[in-house]
């Protein structure tokens, strides 16, 4: 069953009542989550079964659709889990270091999208391959030690030399489970719909490494997406400039319908181009979602990258520094050394805001982590300290250190000094960009020259 048709089944099988609220709820004991049970075939004998679709979030991740088979007749069963959201602008990857048995208990996540390899054990288990689903690092081996050991009986009988193989392999793989030697696990989702659990969260682990790239036209095709062809392109009528001039849009309000970021519910997208003294031209969008009165605010840049990265330094000291605005770019990453805090790009889209209001969505953010529900009980205590410390920090019982980090250099920090008189609270540092930072924009793979004569 895809994500489409089990959404539409989640819809079809919703009540007057409950099609008033979210589609994709919070697991909470205190509010009942609606389970939709529809008829299906059962895949092993073809009688009729029952699947089971539960629409869910998973906190400080993404929405998905849980659903679990059975049949009555046989007793076939079947558990997975597919990614509800919209395809990520760009792929992840992730490489997670295994050393000690709680890495073995790492939640993953990952979609049909996804391949995993284990490179000390020559383990590889391609794209769409299997089906999306919750697990863990041991699950994932402990998955494929299953599926190595179905007719082994079998085939020792028919094949022995091929089954003792397989039997040393399932050896190497059981080792993996006992940490003899430490090994590495590497995720990499094409859809970026993936993730691994981080146990240091909110400070970054530096046994995990996360990184995001462009897919390649193939990958696109794979998924689904299909590039504008040349005589496409030859059929659509370009706008002239004197048709609709640049600046009709200054202070104008366009809406356009999109889906809730938190509900997927239809909402609408207020959208206004607008300056911002002393830095550049932007791109304002707000939404506001009648059913869960979930709000954004999300600003994207009106120029293009810059030749140089910006990186900022607030020295947070009194109740002014709060007051600064900021334009953050969704390319913009967040940290507070004094904290060991940081915050990816791709963690806080883009917003004009202030360092308060920045402060206070970081703040939001890891309080929706994985913690509160199934962590231990070590974990929770260690997660409440941060969130007391970040408390003391918006109450300006502690100075820290705000660096916001920008490689398109698209990010903006407001002084408060007079004139041209430097802000001794404020440090801004211009820095050359890494292949990486290159790589990660996609201007490695773009070309600047010499693109019109060969296009034609």
């Amino acid at each position: 069953m895809s994500t489409v048709d089990a959404t539409r089944a989640v819809n079809d099988g919703a009540d007057s009542t409950t099609k008033d609220q979210p589609i994709f709820q919070e697991i909470s004991a205190d509010q009942a989550v609606e389970v939709v049970e529809i008829e299906s075939a059962c895949m092993n004998c073809f009688q009729t079964g029952t699947t089971r679709l539960l629409p869910t979030k998973i906190p400080f991740f993404r929405e998905v659709v849980l659903m679990s088979f059975k049949c009555e007749h046989c007793g076939y069963t079947n558990n997975e889990m597919q990614s509800a959201s919209e395809i990520q602008k760009n792929g992840v990857r992730i490489e997670l270091q295994v050393q000690k048995s709680a890495d073995l208990n790492r939640r993953v996540v990952r979609s049909d999208n996804s391949s995993i390899s284990i490179p000390e054990v020559e383990l590889e288990i391609p794209v769409q391959s299997q089906k999306g689903e919750v697990t863990t690092v041991e699950g994932i081996i402990e998955r494929t030690i299953t599926g190595l050991s179905q007719d082994q009986e079998k085939r020792r009988i028919d094949h022995p030399s091929e089954a003792a193989s397989i039997d040393a392999y399932i050896d190497r793989l059981r080792q993996l489970k006992e940490l003899s030697t430490p090994f590495r696990v590497l995720l990499e989702d094409i859809s970026g719909n993936s993730f691994i659990e981080n146990l240091l969260a909110p400070a970054s682990d530096p046994q995990l490494k996360t990184s995001h790239f462009t897919r390649t036209k193939e990958q696109n095709e794979m998924l689904g997406l299909y590039e504008q062809n040349h005589e496409e392109q030859h059929l659509l009528k370009p706008i002239a400039e004197d048709e609709w001039p640049l600046e009709n849009l200054q202070g104008e309000v366009l809406q356009f319908a999109t889906n809730c970021p938190e509900c997927q519910a239809p909402c609408e997208t207020n959208m206004k181009l607008t300056n911002i003294p002393h830095f550049k031209e932007v791109v304002i969008m707000a939404t506001v979602c009648e059913k869960c009165g979930h709000k954004t605010n999300e600003v994207k840049s009106g120029g293009g990258i810059e030749p140089q990265g910006v990186r900022f330094k607030v020295r947070i000291v009194d109740k002014e520094d709060l007051t600064r605005d900021v334009l953050k770019s969704e390319t913009c990453s967040l940290a507070i050394p004094e904290l060991d805090l940081d915050v990816g790009p791709h963690a806080l889209c883009g917003r004009f805001t202030t360092v308060e209001g920045l402060l206070v969505a970081m703040r939001d953010q890891i309080d929706c982590t994985l913690f509160h529900d199934s962590a231990d009980d070590g974990s929770k205590q260690k997660m409440d300290t941060f969130l007391q410390t970040f408390e003391d920090v918006l109450k300006l019982q502690r100075v820290i250190t705000l660096v916001l980090e920008d490689p398109a250099g698209n990010t903006y920090v407001q002084s408060l000094s007079d004139n041209d008189e430097p802000d001794e609270k404020l440090t801004v540092e211009r820095y050359d960009r890494s292949f990486e930072d290159n790589e990660d924009l996609g201007l490695n793979d773009m070309k600047t020259e010499n693109y019109e004569q060969n296009a034609s």
